[in-house]
């Protein structure tokens, strides 16, 4: 068995902004990095997270993100995920069924804390397959941001996830801590899952996912945190929802 952990959406390297959490209910919203040239009937506009950002008061996208297009990755709705299987993916091109992906991102939290970002798990996946962009149908580009652009690149693969067990998160499940001049896993949390390939935990930036050293003993934590995945984006109608006030 091999997994991995994922870093995903909008972030200061990629979009130059984060999505919001409510460190008391530990909702948020999942809002990804800017896309490039899209075709037209299966483009994935930032409006489309704005019932999302509506439950969290004070946070809009930036006017620079207005009229531009999401590279909606991985697409909770359609449970997939891509990557370039040549470089940065090369450890999710190796992916097999029953493996695993588990997602990250690092968030803003609505109220100062004393960090400036909350890094939490936000998704996961157990894989069916995992399949070149190049032999995907016509009929199925819309379920992935990889064929979803106008040109599919013969390195891009993508997973396709198993429904049972996997999706976005409702409630993310916060993991990092600043240490050592950049964020980590917390150490205990390290120690519980066996650690990491990165060194000391490092989440902060990597050009190559980390993989779980002891993927069953994550697997045994991971399932005592009582996630709740579901095959959606943003759940809630219109993709959005009123977070549950804090006490």
């Amino acid at each position: 068995m091999k997994g991995l952990l994922v870093r995903v959406g909008i972030d200061q390297a990629y979009g130059g902004w984060n999505a919001p959490v409510d460190p008391g209910t530990l909702e948020f919203a999942y809002v990804p990095i800017p896309e490039g040239s899209q075709r037209s009937e299966l483009a994935t506009p930032y409006r489309d997270v704005e019932g999302a950002l509506a439950g969290f008061p004070g946070f809009e996208l930036p006017a620079a993100l207005h009229g531009r297009m999401m590279h909606l990755d991985p697409d909770f709705e359609c449970l997939t995920y891509g990557d370039n299987g040549a470089r940065r993916g090369r450890r999710v091109a190796e992916l097999g069924p029953r493996d695993f992906i588990a997602f990250f991102a690092g968030l803003k939290p609505i109220r100062a804390l004393d960090t400036n970002l909350v890094y939490a798990l936000v998704g996961f996946y157990w894989v069916k397959e995992v399949v070149r962009a190049v032999a995907v149908p016509p009929a199925r580009w819309g379920e992935n941001a990889h064929t979803r652009r106008v040109e599919h690149s013969a390195a891009d693969v993508i997973v396709r996830a198993e429904p049972s067990g996997s999706g976005r998160l409702r409630r993310c499940i916060p993991i990092g801590e600043w240490r050592d001049r950049s964020y980590r896993v917390r150490r205990g949390l390290l120690r519980a899952w066996g650690h990491l390939s990165s060194r000391d935990g490092y989440i902060q930036r990597s050009a190559v996912p980390p993989s779980f050293l002891a993927p069953e003993r994550f697997l045994r934590w991971f399932d005592e945190q009582h996630p709740d995945p579901v095959a959606a984006n943003n759940p809630g109608p219109a993709g959005g929802w009123v977070p549950e006030p804090t006490p």
